[in-house]
């Protein structure tokens, strides 16, 4: 069987009755077992993707089917999904089973989606290249030997290796968008509040959004239209009216684009993907958009002010895993003090306590004031900016990471080294604008590469219009 790079290509051969939904569950699960060494999935929900798979076949034959009837879709595993393991690949919540199905999960099921497993996570998704999950780490499909990103790096291994069709991830600090760019897939962070975040496991509230990794535009923008919208169960979420991004995407649009030349100058930016991004650039150029470079000098206090601010609410999220209401619990302990110190000492891998601590330093007396606050001050002054640009330019062209997928373990002794790949990401996520990973092809060495492209609050429909046509133009060439 063929890889499918969209649902409408799915849905038409269905239509066309030359595919069941059956035979294309056992390929997808035909191809989990193939790639089982790259280490993206934890766990396969064969009972329950068949169930469902035969649930929408029979649907699909009366005619009753919903918008994406035909899509196998992965999840990241610190979505919930009722009666069904989730872990956020920590030790910590090992054996726990999800009491009830997080809102995205809900939705996809009632457009008649296949969840077809749980993927491979960096541990409570802190991380840049799924290193620090419980499970292993989650090998690239272009060169096994490198990271697949993080923290959803089994999110986009799973579409980069056609072992499903799409996938949900979690983008805290660029945790869709780097992988998807390390991985060679499409991966867009909407709207902070955009997406219910209700039933996902809390990294930093302000920060975590659900978002999408995709072979095509339309699929992302489909899954948006689905996902998207208010939610009572989430008072985050925005009640704004959700758009038919579908219909956005083949509209006649010029658009006026920001490069960000601090961006493109870092001495950190591989040369290759430099090069790619500004090939991208002429393309844009020569499809009517109209791209000017202007300046961006926050760009070195994004990496601080977002890891003190995550720290802080990682701190206080995670402050529940205390080993006695539910997760890991150490069974030698003597007393109710040594049972919260020894659990949680053993059931957290050493990024996330690394995290906490620094956190709760963070947060600590005569400590909120010098950098809390300070970080709070400087996330307004780079939303300001960011909001000040979008004003003025429909969107804002910049890389994804700074070099394409490094070899795994290259990093993960240097926390700071590691930090700083996230020096492009970030951005976005302070200030809380929708941003999307678009691939630019491959380097000399076969890895993929990428570019970034950040809109207005609310404004995807441009985003994936924009995108769509770029994506499209690249082909021409």
């Amino acid at each position: 069987m063929k890889k499918y790079t969209a649902l409408a290509e799915i849905q038409s051969l269905i239509a066309q009755q030359s595919l069941r939904l059956t035979d294309l569950l056992e390929y997808y699960f035909q191809q989990i077992e193939d790639h089982k060494h790259l280490n993206a999935f934890n766990e396969v929900f064969f009972l329950s993707a068949k169930k469902q798979a035969a649930l929408v076949q029979e649907k699909i034959d009366n005619q009753t089917a919903g918008r994406l009837a035909g899509m196998v879709i992965g999840i990241k595993d610190n979505i919930c999904y009722q009666d069904h393991l989730v872990t956020a690949s920590s030790r910590m919540l090992e054996n726990f089973v999800a009491p009830y199905s997080a809102t995205v999960v809900e939705r996809l099921l009632a457009e008649d989606a296949i969840i077809i497993g749980r993927l491979n996570c960096d541990e409570f998704a802190m991380g840049g290249s799924n290193e620090t999950s419980y499970f292993g780490p989650v090998r690239n499909a272009a060169d096994p030997e490198r990271v697949a990103g993080g923290s959803s790096g089994g999110s986009a291994v799973a579409v980069q290796a056609d072992m499903c069709l799409a996938t949900l991830g979690t983008d805290t600090g660029g945790s869709v968008r780097q992988p998807a760019a390390f991985c060679g897939c499409i991966g867009l962070k909407p709207t902070y509040g955009r997406i219910s975040r209700f039933g996902v496991i809390a990294y930093a509230s302000s920060f975590d959004q659900v978002g999408t990794i995709t072979s095509s535009i339309d699929d992302a923008a489909l899954l948006l239209e689905v996902l998207a919208g208010p939610d009572e169960k989430d008072s985050t979420v925005s009640d704004a009216a959700v758009p038919a991004y579908s219909e956005a995407l083949n509209r006649p649009q010029k658009q006026k684009i920001a490069v960000l030349q601090e961006t493109l100058d870092s001495k950190a930016l591989d040369p290759e993907i430099r090069t790619a991004i500004l090939n991208g650039i002429e393309t844009l150029k020569a499809d009517g958009h109209e791209v000017e470079y202007v300046s961006f000098d926050l760009l070195d206090y994004l990496v601080p002010a977002y890891y003190v601010l995550t720290a802080a609410e990682a701190s206080s999220n995670l402050s529940r895993y205390d080993g006695v209401h539910y997760g890991y619990r150490n069974k030698e302990a003597k007393d109710l003090n040594q049972l919260y110190k020894l659990s949680r000492a053993e059931g957290f891998g050493p990024e996330v306590k690394r995290r906490i601590m620094l956190g709760t330093f963070i947060l600590s007396a005569g400590y909120y004031d010098a950098y809390y606050q300070k970080a709070q001050k400087v996330r307004r002054l780079i939303r300001d900016k960011i909001e000040n640009l979008l004003s003025q330019y429909d969107a804002i062209l910049l890389p994804v990471t700074p070099t394409p997928a490094f070899k795994i373990g290259a990093h993960i002794k240097d926390p700071l080294v590691m930090y700083m790949e996230d020096i492009f990401t970030v951005l976005a996520s302070l200030s809380g604008v929708p941003a999307i990973s678009l691939p630019l092809g491959n380097n000399e060495a076969g890895l993929p590469l990428s570019v970034q492209v950040l809109a207005g609050h609310f404004n995807e429909s441009a985003l994936l219009n924009l995108s769509n046509r770029f994506l499209n133009s690249l082909s021409v060439k």
